[in-house]
């Protein structure tokens, strides 16, 4: 099982994701298979992503919970209407971000 990130990891992850660019977006039709694939295979390439997703604040908290759960993922943060995501790669060989202890 893997562990729960601490709040000072979370806030660190937050930090390095500023300078990134939302590489999924997710319109009016909401949560598809399709954008589910797409997150889940950013989240192999990149280890951290933005989301960017429309609607109200519980709508956008319910969407990061939801991939979160299915992706094997944590969601990091909720900024406007940008959703932070993070899951490491479990190759340790391609893993991008060293998390501090």
């Amino acid at each position: 099982m893997k562990k729960k990130l601490t709040g000072a990891q979370r806030k660190w992850l937050r930090g390095q994701a500023h300078s990134l660019k939302p590489v999924v977006q997710l319109g009016k039709q909401g949560l598809s298979e399709a954008v589910i694939q797409q997150v889940d295979a950013a989240l192999d390439d990149h280890e951290l992503i933005k989301v960017q997703a429309v609607g109200d604040k519980e709508e956008k908290q319910e969407i990061g919970a939801r991939l979160a759960a299915e992706l094997g993922a944590e969601a990091v943060g909720l900024i406007g209407h940008i959703l932070i995501l993070y899951r490491q790669q479990p190759d340790r060989e391609k893993r991008k971000i060293q998390l501090p202890r």
